[in-house]
């Protein structure tokens, strides 16, 4: 009896840890997609571990701009947007300029996470139901209808801690269900290591991955979205260090889940030769050593994390809108309803033209880079103004931190030019 009583506590103990995790469970939500899947299991099985680097610099100043643009909303009760607006000399432009730049990449990334999500609910069911093949195209689109519909409606309870909730069982079985998947296959070390060393692969696709790679990982929406997050938890100055604490787990979770990604793809589908091309390839990722139960799991987390970005890209473009308008999100406003709902049917060209959507995943993620620069270069002038920040003096390593971060977009952001230049 007195095992049973343990065994509960611990469970309910874990369950409090995860529940007690803040705003940084809306950056692995948005940053975590299928977008992120996508983009680590093709390089994955198309370049071993050669991109872990470019994951890893990317974490790493994810983790800077969290931090960043999280204390500036503690300290001056402001939201990004709009405190370009008020406080810099070209500020409303920025802004406008992010807002379109923002909402085109992320509605079409929309595109592409219900596309390969009711693809992979289609997957599940025709791996049990044979005789599904032949109405692959109708199966697929009611599939997006019913997802779309479901999340436009949960949209409409629009409350902060509700969708929190969500995202933490999605984040969470996501999580669980890419480790799982390790456990089959794994690159070798030495992969590992070479992995950490920059280089980019001289191969058609690869500057494009590169870009790509970075659009999903340092997402401009995850730190502009920070400050609303934040004053949605309702954290105020008290919190400044768990603030920081809630943004280092974040960057460190986000390279933990997205390298075991790669690390799987690479282990089981590198080393065989094969490649990714369209979502039942995803499948194949694991079919060879574990057999269909592991293929559903694999599935189930490829599942969790298109579910879990759909929240965050149909909430960017209304939550910028209030952003810029007001520094308040109200998700019971007549504009958010509409603008949620003309997001849902954006969501439904791919599926409905019957596009790839890998090849759109990864395009929109390499657009998502383009408007980086913008996003750090604002931050940049706001939290190192004095009388904005109130006479808090942000770090030299801050600085150190968002100046790399400034010089690493600007670079990615000409290698994706590059990239779109030889893609088109």
């Amino acid at each position: 009896m007195a095992t049973a009583d343990n065994k509960n506590s611990f469970l309910k103990k874990i369950i409090k840890i995860i529940l007690a995790f803040g705003p940084g469970i809306f950056a692995i939500g948005y940053t975590i997609g299928t977008g992120s899947v996508t983009s680590m299991i093709v390089a994955g099985s198309k370049f071993n571990m050669q991109l872990l680097w470019v994951l890893l610099l990317s974490c790493l100043f994810s983790g800077v701009l969290m931090f960043a643009y999280g204390n500036y909303g503690l300290i001056t009760g402001d939201t990004a947007l709009y405190g370009f607006k008020k406080h810099l000399k070209y500020g409303k432009a920025l802004a406008i300029l992010i807002i379109i730049g923002i909402t085109f990449g992320q509605w079409n990334s929309l595109m592409g996470i219900l596309g390969i999500s009711s693809n992979i609910i289609y997957e599940i069911l025709a791996i049990n139901f044979e005789g599904l093949s032949d109405h692959k195209y109708g199966i697929v689109l009611t599939i997006a209808v019913i997802i779309i519909v479901v999340f436009y409606l949960l949209m409409l309870i629009g409350k902060y801690s509700f969708f929190e909730k969500i995202l933490v069982i999605f984040v969470t079985l996501m999580g669980f269900s890419f480790i799982f998947s390790l456990y089959f296959v794994n690159p070798l070390p030495n992969d590992v290591v070479k992995g950490l060393m920059p280089t980019i692969p001289d191969v058609p696709g690869g500057k494009m991955l590169v870009a790509a790679f970075v659009g999903t990982t340092m997402a401009a929406a995850t730190f502009l979205s920070r400050p609303l997050f934040v004053q949605g938890k309702g954290w105020t100055l008290k919190n400044l260090k768990q603030q920081k604490r809630d943004s280092i787990v974040a960057s460190i979770l986000i390279f933990i889940i997205s390298g075991t990604i790669m690390a799987v793809a690479a282990g089981a589908l590198f080393y065989e030769g094969k490649e990714v091309t369209h979502v039942i390839d995803m499948a194949n990722t694991l079919e060879p050593v574990a057999g269909k139960w592991a293929v559903t799991i694999f599935f189930f987390g490829a599942l969790s994390a298109g579910l879990s970005s759909i929240f965050p890209c149909l909430l960017i473009a209304p939550l910028l809108l209030a952003d810029y308008q007001s520094g308040k999100l109200d998700t019971n406003s007549k504009q958010f309803r509409i603008v949620t709902f003309i997001a849902c049917l954006v969501a439904l060209i791919g599926p409905a033209f019957g596009a790839n959507p890998i090849e759109i995943q990864i395009l929109s993620q390499v657009f998502n880079v383009f408007v980086l620069p913008a996003v750090i270069l604002g931050i940049i002038l706001l939290v190192n103004n004095k009388k904005v920040m109130k006479d808090y003096k942000t770090s030299i390593w801050v600085n150190v931190g968002l100046y790399a971060a400034m010089f690493f977009s600007l670079v990615i952001s000409f290698n994706g030019i590059v990239a779109l230049t030889e893609y088109f």
